[in-house]
């Protein structure tokens, strides 16, 4: 009987946001055979994609090679968070953690997705990436992570390149990082994971080894269909729940209204003319709008065809007089007038909305083009009672530590079910939902409703618009 075969050791190594595989002797044919596993020409080395190291572990588990994992070079941390988990995010974490450290989490905003986070690196106790879309948001995070853990906390982003058992990146930076620091984390958790879809952003997930990844988000769903691909990457959604599942105990409890306005006789003409024209060409055109890869056509057609040009002119301008219908003024002012007592925000589509909207009311505007340093200053202010009303164009739907208020305007927005979201998020987070810190700590009051209005332009194409983004 012949001697069994000489086992082989399989060595492993992060390089350049790819794992390579040495043997010294040839590779098990169960790894050798993997789709993802090839040989690079320009080195002669083997390799696979950094994002499939804990697949290949699991490959070489049913092998009899000997693995030698040199891939990390991240310490163990020992931490302990002063929040007590509310029993959904306990049930979160735990779904999480059951479907192998691999997931998304979707949890309405307000409700405490950071505290699950929180949650998952205190269980794992590893070196851990948090990646964020904003640098408002990278602020909030370090913040948080240095008042509840004893480490030294890294920042990727607003100027700052330093990396520490925990680090926190916006996702520009880690774009640019993670085939260096790839080998550096064992967990990397995804905030607002949605935006990993975005085509250059999901190289960041390909070239991190982190077997554990925790995707955080209100709307996990992309209209581009991109979310499979971050399902792919950091594991599909593990646990779900939407804003009604939790009003009225861990969120404050919350109506919608619609209020129908009408367009003035001026306005209904010129939107019909601007409509007309647009929808003149696309009977000739073969372009049926009913895809973002439709209006990239006739983006595209309109670049050297002046009728094409003039039907997308046409469609901006139809836009333009719905979502900016004088009649949605004059029912913010009912509004306000009816919540003078309240803390209100009012969000528009666009900065010249939102500008007449506070030349009008004289509210405090935050827009894109306001600086990080008076935007700050402005939600001091609201926070602190000195305003009790602001008006934005979409900077408060995401990113943004907005303070709690309990109505919100919706003058205009578009047919994103996650914008939406976004906004009702801003309206129900009671005072300190996120968790509480000791068990003593009192449950928020949760008995006065909060309310959304959304103002919307009958007879227009707004009104297709606000039944997509209610899924109605």
């Amino acid at each position: 009987m012949a001697p069994p075969p000489p086992s082989v050791t399989v060595a492993l190594a992060f390089e350049d946001g790819t794992i390579r595989l040495a043997a010294d002797g040839p590779l098990p044919p169960a790894v050798a055979e993997l789709s993802y596993v090839h040989r690079d020409e320009r080195t002669g080395d083997v390799r696979a994609p950094a994002w499939r190291y804990a697949d290949l572990l699991a490959t070489l588990a049913t092998t009899d090679a000997d693995v030698d994992d040199a891939v990390f070079d991240a310490p163990e941390i020992s931490v302990a968070s002063s929040y007590r988990l509310r029993e959904y995010q306990t049930a979160a974490l735990e779904d999480w953690v059951a479907a192998d450290r691999r997931g998304v989490v979707e949890l309405p905003t307000g409700s405490g997705k950071t505290v699950v986070a929180l949650g998952a690196i205190e269980r794992l106790g590893a070196a851990t990436l948090v990646v964020v879309p904003t640098v408002d948001l990278l602020g909030q995070w370090r913040a948080e992570l240095q008042r509840e853990f004893d480490v030294a906390v890294g920042q990727f982003g607003g100027g700052v390149q330093e990396r520490g058992p925990i680090t926190v990146s916006t996702y520009a930076s880690a774009y640019r990082r993670a085939a260096e620091v790839g080998g550096r984390f064992r967990l990397v958790v995804f905030d607002e994971v949605h935006h990993l879809g975005g085509e250059g952003y999901r190289d960041i997930a390909r070239q991190l080894a982190a077997p554990a990844r925790l995707g955080l988000t209100a709307t996990f769903e992309r209209p581009d269909g991109a979310h499979e691909v971050v399902a792919d990457l950091v594991g599909p959604v593990v646990h779900s729940l939407s804003p009604e599942c939790l009003a009225g105990e861990y969120l404050a409890p919350y109506d919608v209204k619609r209020i129908d306005v009408s367009l003035t006789e001026d306005e209904r003409a010129a939107y019909e003319e601007a409509q007309g024209t647009f929808t003149d060409y696309l009977a000739t055109s073969g372009i049926e709008m009913r895809a973002g890869s439709d209006y990239r056509e006739l983006v595209k057609r309109s670049g050297t065809d002046p009728e094409a040009r003039e039907a997308l002119l046409a469609k901006q301008r139809a836009r333009e007089i719905m979502l900016g219908a004088s009649g949605k003024l004059d029912a913010l002012e009912t509004v306000l007038d009816r919540h003078r007592e309240d803390r209100v925000i009012v969000f528009t589509a666009h900065n010249d909305l939102a500008y007449d909207v506070a030349e009008r009311f004289l509210l405090p505007a935050i827009t894109h083009q306001t600086p990080t340093a008076e935007r700050e200053r402005m939600l001091r202010r609201f926070r602190e009672g000195e305003y009790s009303r602001v008006v934005s164009s979409n900077v408060l739907d995401e990113g943004v530590d907005v303070p709690a208020a309990n109505v919100a305007v919706v003058l205009s927005g578009s047919g994103s079910e996650r914008e939406f979201t976004q906004r009702l998020g801003r309206i129900l987070r009671p005072p300190d939902v996120d968790a509480e810190r000791d068990a003593d700590a009192d449950d928020p009051d949760l008995d006065d409703r909060a309310i959304l209005y959304e103002v919307v332009a009958t007879d227009t194409a707004e009104e297709r618009v606000a039944r997509r983004r209610r899924s109605e």
